[in-house]
């Protein structure tokens, strides 16, 4: 029997308003020990996401004030992925790999009812490849890729990544060297 989104997902997430700041939305953020916040109306209807990652890109990166702009400006609020408290938690999982996202809002009848997050994910499967199928997904991104055409590791590789590797060697003084490896 498959297990099913709502077992495993966080319960009455904590939320943020459109009116909030990147500030708060950060402190909340915090507080909790999470990395996305969840953007309800009034009536907990999900109206977008905001991501630790979104406050910094969109915000302190682009020299905004984190004390006066307001989440909704900032927030995700198209195209969002989200899943059912009914869908499978192996759904929830190929909608993250797919998305490459790590969390996905659980909404019932347009209301945000939970957050389900790869780690409840990965506690719960039943297949620990397919998690880390998942994760290596979600971790995939240009910088880290092979450079088409080439045998160097792609821009963002740390240097020692692409160097061949160091022999040591003691001399018969006791002193070592080091000598770039063939």
């Amino acid at each position: 029997m498959s297990r099913l989104v709502r077992h495993v997902m966080a319960q009455e997430p904590k939320v943020a308003t459109t009116d909030m700041t990147p500030m708060d939305g950060a402190r909340l953020m915090a507080s909790y020990d999470f990395g996305m916040v969840p953007i309800v109306d009034p009536d907990r209807r999900l109206v977008g996401v905001v991501t630790d990652r979104d406050i910094v890109i969109r915000v302190l990166a682009s020299g905004l004030d984190p004390e006066t702009v307001e989440l909704g400006d900032i927030a995700t609020n198209k195209n969002l992925v989200t899943i059912g408290p009914d869908d499978t938690v192996a759904e929830a999982r190929e909608r993250m790999a797919t998305n490459r996202i790590k969390r996905l809002p659980v909404v019932k009848s347009g209301e945000l009812v939970g957050v389900i997050a790869l780690g409840d994910v990965a506690v719960t499967s039943a297949s620990p490849r397919e998690v880390g199928e998942a994760v290596a997904e979600l971790s995939r991104s240009p910088a880290t890729e092979q450079i088409e055409g080439t045998d160097a590791p792609a821009t963002g590789t740390p240097p020692q990544v692409g160097r061949a590797p160091q022999e040591q060697t003691v001399s018969s003084d006791g002193g070592a060297s080091t000598q770039e490896g063939s």
